[in-house]
């Protein structure tokens, strides 16, 4: 089995540190807001990790956090006018009750910065006793980043990069503008805490630090997160928790990719941030997964108009052979051993379910040749499916229960009569007219889609 690790910049065999079992952390959500599309993915592909693992045998345990207090959260309290601590308990209500809809399964840790403060503190207070932090004269405490010659080493990028596309506060009480905060001072009316530099709160940095090393001890064989945050996160995180122990810190740094929006990066500046909740209003858990799944993890992932209705109606069409092949065969029939092999071949291979996915469609056409046969194997051949891929969440449902919740519902005539006005269009080369009805398709909430057999309409 061989995984990307991002510190190395290749493939390596995953080797555990110890024999037979894996403790992995991966950075969850800072609780100012809703549950996101993005939020979905990352939690998504470190449980399909942590299942694949345990398929292959290992002991695994699996923690995530929820940051709960930081500069977000307290802006957020302060436009809501609920305390910070409430607002952050309310969100995490949200957040986890999201999830569930998504049928994402919880870490086998929880892990919130509230309820680690004085781990924090002892951690920041031995990073000062090292010579690896310092105390400013207004109560905040900075990490010093020329107290590790190795800083840099996760990100590729030198002292002086720090000063560019990242915000760095310069403050008189630090001494260079790069180093970065590990206890924040309070300011009027903010949440804060006891600490032996006066009323304050975690930076963000080192809660994930003090977490792990609560969790885990000194080190852990995988830490995941989204690509964002190898710079300067998780590379802040190496610096302080390798100077505090003396010891690599991760064995295996791994990080998915982040979404986009037909081409756009998902900002909220941009209004295009996707709620999972709002997903799930529209598309079954399995669409969801199935259309994120598609892509390999350390890939972007470009959410189109019809990015979810495309995964649904493949869906469709596999439930739609799944029952047919229950009903024609209802004996068991076994598993084909195939499907298995297949599986772990590519999921060994840095996780890699886009081509899991992939193979899904010959398996049904394989199925289907053999359904038409009436050759049992169809049966042999769907149950493997089924058996399998329900570690990736997928065709765990009756087949007859999905299909009357999520088949396509017919196409209301007045959409019909618009998709062949523009099909006419398109015969008489007039483009112009032909964009026109596909933009007045779109407001109907239809998207069109042609090939050389026509078109299709799918419901956006």
């Amino acid at each position: 089995m061989k995984i990307y690790n991002t510190l190395t910049r290749r493939k390596e065999e995953f080797i555990p540190l110890e024999a037979g079992k894996v403790k992995m952390y991966a950075c969850g959500i800072t609780v100012s807001g809703e549950a996101h599309i993005g939020h979905a993915f990352q939690a998504l592909v470190y449980d399909v990790f942590r299942k694949f693992l345990q398929k292959q045998g290992y002991e695994v345990t699996y923690a995530r956090n929820y940051t709960d207090v930081d500069d977000k959260i307290i802006a957020r309290s302060k436009e809501t006018g609920i305390p910070a601590d409430e607002y952050a308990a309310m969100m995490i209500e949200h957040i986890d009750a999201a999830m569930r809809r998504a049928n994402i399964d919880e870490p086998t840790l929880w892990l919130k910065a509230t309820e680690h403060i004085g781990d924090i503190i002892d951690f920041i207070s031995r990073l000062i006793q090292t010579g690896h932090a310092y105390a400013g004269g207004n109560g905040d405490v900075y990490f010093d980043v020329d107290s590790d010659p190795g800083y840099g080493c996760l990100s590729g990028r030198d002292k002086r990069d720090m000063l560019d596309g990242v915000r760095v506060e310069n403050d008189e009480n630090k001494k260079n503008a790069y180093d970065f905060a590990l206890w924040k001072a309070a300011k009027e009316g903010e949440i804060s805490w006891d600490s032996p530099w006066g009323k304050g709160r975690p930076g963000w940095h080192i809660e994930c630090s003090a977490m792990n090393r609560a969790a885990f001890g000194d080190r852990i064989d995988i830490h995941g997160g989204g690509r964002d945050l190898v710079f300067p996160h998780h590379e802040n995180e190496i610096a302080q928790t390798e100077c505090l122990t003396g010891k690599p810190f991760a064995k295996y740094w791994v990080h998915n990719g982040l979404i986009k929006v037909n081409g756009q990066k998902m900002s909220k500046s941009l209004g295009n941030v996707l709620l999972l909740t709002d997903v799930l209003d529209r598309y079954s858990d399995e669409a969801l997964k199935f259309a994120l799944l598609s892509s390999n993890y350390r890939a972007d992932v470009n959410i189109t108009d019809s990015f979810f209705s495309d995964a649904e109606a493949h869906l469709v069409r596999f439930y739609t052979l799944i029952g047919r092949i229950e009903r024609e065969f209802p004996e068991e029939m076994g598993l084909d051993p195939r499907v298995d092999a297949e599986f772990d071949a590519a999921l060994s291979d840095d996780f890699n379910t886009a081509l899991a996915c992939a193979n899904l469609y010959g398996y049904f056409r394989e199925a289907g040749r053999l359904a038409d046969k009436g050759d049992a194997g169809a049966r042999k051949l769907t149950n493997a499916v089924r058996a399998v891929y329900s570690l990736l969440g997928l065709f765990r449902r009756d087949a007859d229960g999905y299909l009357a919740a999520y088949a396509a519902e017919e196409i209301p005539p007045e959409v019909s009569a618009v998709a062949e006005e523009r099909k006419a269009a398109r015969a008489a080369k007039n483009w112009a007219r032909s964009d026109e009805l596909r933009e007045t398709l779109r407001k109907m909430g239809y998207a069109v889609k042609d090939s050389k057999d026509g078109y299709t309409l799918e419901k956006l």
